[in-house]
């Protein structure tokens, strides 16, 4: 029989390949998005914006899913034209990000992120009543955390163009903000009955 020989590099690589074999693999869109941009952008000054952008995206998503959850889940007129309006609003807003950030070469999430799949996979398990109260509180909520973070944008971000695309949504977002509160008291007058 023959004696193997392993050299010590060999050995090194090896051990190197099953490690990192073994090591977990990050499967959120957005962490990987911003992995992405990290390397692309850290010395630029557009950071925070990149940070932005992945935010939006993945915000925006999943008003897009949460919307067309909604026309199957939800029992009051009100709340499926709400989710309606976000399926199309956001959807169009989604895609002028996406490509905007192709110009720029900023990488966006593909899928929602753990933390917008586990609001989703929430709210899947709510109908009727139970899920237009759900639902259109977190719209509410939703809407005034966007509304903040599109202003902050507009106003202190470094990007021009993704300035101005944030700036040009913050009149929808607020409009978006009122008919979500308006949805919301109607569902509220109709559990109090």
């Amino acid at each position: 029989m023959k004696n193997l020989k392993f050299s010590p590099i060999v050995l090194l690589l090896s051990s190197a390949m099953f490690f990192a074999s073994c090591s977990p693999q990050n499967n959120d869109s957005k962490e990987v998005a911003e992995e992405a941009n990290d390397e692309k952008f850290d010395d630029t000054g557009l950071k925070n914006d990149t940070e932005f952008a992945v935010t939006a995206a993945d915000g925006g998503m999943l008003e897009v899913e949460l919307g067309k959850l909604a026309l199957t889940n939800a029992s009051s007129e009100q709340v499926k034209t709400f989710a309606d309006m976000m399926v199309k609003d956001h959807g169009m807003a989604n895609q002028e990000l996406k490509d905007l950030a192709a110009r720029k070469n900023i990488t966006l999430p593909t899928a929602l992120s753990e933390k917008s799949q586990k609001s989703y996979e929430d709210l899947s398990k709510k109908t009727g009543q139970e899920f237009d109260d759900e639902y259109m509180s977190f719209m509410v909520d939703d809407h005034q955390e966007d509304i903040d973070a599109f202003k902050k944008q507009a106003d202190k971000g470094n990007d021009p163009e993704l300035k101005s695309w944030a700036a040009g949504k913050v009149p929808t977002l607020e409009q978006h903000l009122e008919h979500a509160k308006q949805a919301e008291a109607a569902v509220d007058s109709l559990k109090n009955k």
